[in-house]
């Protein structure tokens, strides 16, 4: 073997071995960054984002049974979820919508929503969410979802709205 032989072999050897190792290197990054897009935040506090993008914290509707003002327990998970908002996020601010449905007088209606809101109120601070946080309005039957007169209608007016005024 001559000498230009020898190097040519040498030079294809080093650029074989080069393309191998820097492919390799492709790859490795390629699999060390992904876990890394896809992790959640690192200190895991929620952000104004999540409050469109976390199921948990789209679910803003309480629903209560007939002539009730009890938390039903389905409900707790959510409460959860915006207590821990709230924490995270010290600025933030909700109004709690107590409604009611048409059966009743106004006035009692109106007190029925009020202790609506002050149950979702409780369960939140239970939560850990902040009353200073807290606001409770009752709307009592003024803001019905559902006019018609039926049992299924009266289920989606008797409800608790959070509603985000600071996020």
């Amino acid at each position: 073997m001559n000498n230009t032989t020898r190097v040519l072999l040498a030079a294809s050897i080093v650029l074989a071995l080069g393309a191998c190792t820097k492919k390799t290197k492709v790859d490795d990054a390629v699999v060390e960054t992904t876990p890394a897009t896809t992790a959640p935040v690192a200190d895991g506090r929620y952000t104004p984002a999540d409050l469109d993008t976390d199921a948990c914290l789209r679910q803003r509707t309480v629903y209560f049974d007939f002539d009730q003002d009890t938390l039903r327990p389905e409900f707790q998970a959510i409460m959860a979820c915006h207590a821990k908002y709230l924490n995270d996020r010290a600025e933030s601010r909700i109004t709690l919508e107590g409604n009611a449905d048409e059966r009743g007088t106004r006035e009692y209606n109106l007190g029925l929503g009020e202790r609506r809101g002050n149950a979702v109120s409780g369960a939140l601070q239970g939560a850990g969410g902040s009353a200073g946080q807290i606001t409770v309005v009752s709307y009592g039957e003024e803001r019905p979802t559902c006019n018609d007169t039926a049992e299924s209608c009266w289920q989606q007016n008797r409800r608790v709205e959070i509603v985000y005024t600071a996020k």
